[in-house]
């Protein structure tokens, strides 16, 4: 996705709580000849996402915001009965909090037309057992991304929701194989989902042609839910 940012000319910056995934991936948009700078963030701390909107103010409106920070690799297995308060609050506090966060921080310096674009999940939408308090983050998001788009929606800005299927991605290595049975078994598109097949749709919701679009969930998942 930031690649693609970077070649539709877009300045990016990777926002990143790991140092090495955020620096290699801005020098990916750099080699491909796009603008990108790296700033440490961690979305779940409300002073780290301060000094990421202090850092932004100086260098030109914010024209797009792709919340993408999320808890996800090795989150399920327990039934909602058992799992922590301490797991349960951490999750919450990236994956639900975070996007509120960040976008509150960031709409001050947020130009005409804005486009913010939340990553949820299809989980929330199938329901997906033991895995209750990620989906719980999840259907927050796509809450908060329909409140968003009411509010904003005066102001010129979009805000919409892509809800990812399972991706074969490093967060997904310790998912049970029979949950990536169930999607190659009910995928519309048989082949398995890659972090390529988001970028489009991202794209796309931040670019001009997407300015009478907001409140949406676009679920990205080769048709394992439809609705």
């Amino acid at each position: 996705m930031a690649r693609r940012a970077g070649a539709d000319g877009y300045r990016v910056v990777v926002a990143e709580l790991n140092e090495q995934w955020g620096r290699r991936t801005a020098r990916a948009v750099q080699e491909a000849g796009g603008e990108a700078e790296f700033v440490p963030l961690d979305v779940a701390d409300p002073a780290s996402v301060e000094a990421l909107a202090a850092w932004l103010a100086p260098r030109g409106a914010v024209h797009g915001l792709v919340n993408n920070a999320a808890l996800a690799n090795g989150v399920g297995g327990k039934y909602f009965q058992d799992i922590d308060v301490e797991v349960w609050d951490r999750l919450m506090a990236v994956n639900a909090r975070g996007p509120w966060l960040v976008a509150k921080h960031l709409l001050p310096l947020m130009a005409w037309p804005g486009r913010i674009v939340n990553i949820a999940s299809d989980a929330a939408l199938y329901g997906s057992p033991r895995l209750a308090h990620y989906i719980a983050s999840k259907g927050a998001v796509i809450a908060l991304t329909r409140a968003m788009a009411r509010e904003l929606g005066p102001e010129g800005i979009t805000v919409n929701a892509v809800a990812p299927g399972l991706t074969e991605i490093e967060a997904t290595e310790t998912v049970p194989a029979e949950r990536h049975a169930l999607y190659a078994q009910n995928r519309a598109i048989a082949r398995p989902q890659q972090a390529d097949d988001l970028v489009g749709t991202v794209s796309f919701l931040l670019g001009a042609e997407s300015g009478y679009l907001t409140g949406q969930v676009i679920a990205v998942n080769g048709g394992f839910t439809m609705h």
